[in-house]
């Protein structure tokens, strides 16, 4: 699906001018004290532009031309590059990935374990994938839970924003959370 970077930024900037909190995800992912971070599925370059702004070490990656032409205008002294996660290879891992913005369910259907995947191989011993997406897309909890596990991630923990609401078990919508286990001593 073809998007118009510009058009979905005026949107965001706009929740953002009338007093709504666009920041979430970057202040769920800077509670984990990350020094680098992945942003798979940048899209604008929200969270990843947040980040940086931060100190932290930050690569957006997407695969629509459109939302990475609006993020490069945003920030163009930032690394985005141009990719699907699933066929990813930076050549480096980072201490936390985040999928924010209903990243899995763009994906095509029966990708998502490739998507995960992706992510895990970029991530460091020890570190975190974050992902927060709605759950009526076709694609829930437990088969994101079976992709992380598959991909050699642990689950930790689970909410239902990224507030850390607390999970029912049938919410609406998760922010989960899942680590690389750490290299044996």
């Amino acid at each position: 699906m073809p998007w118009d970077g510009d058009a979905y930024q005026r949107r965001l900037d706009d929740v953002a001018a009338a007093g709504g909190y666009v920041h979430g995800e970057a202040a769920f992912v800077r509670s984990l004290a990350p020094v680098s971070v992945l942003d798979a599925g940048c899209g604008t370059g929200r969270v990843a532009i947040e980040l940086a702004r931060h100190g932290i070490d930050v690569v957006g990656v997407d695969v629509d031309a459109s939302m990475l032409a609006t993020a490069r205008g945003r920030a163009p002294h930032q690394r985005w590059v141009h990719a699907d996660v699933a066929d990813l290879d930076l050549g480096r891992t980072f201490e936390v990935v985040v999928m924010a913005g209903n990243v899995p369910l763009f994906s095509a259907a029966g990708t998502q374990r490739a998507l995960v995947a992706g992510c895990a191989r970029h991530l460091r011993p020890g570190g975190w994938l974050v992902a927060g997406f709605q759950l009526d897309g076709g694609y829930g909890t437990g088969d994101y839970d079976e992709d992380c596990r598959e991909a050699g991630l642990v689950a930790a923990r689970r909410w239902s924003s990224w507030e850390r609401g607390p999970w029912p078990g049938d919410g609406r919508y998760a922010v989960s959370l899942h680590r690389m286990p750490a290299e044996p001593d």
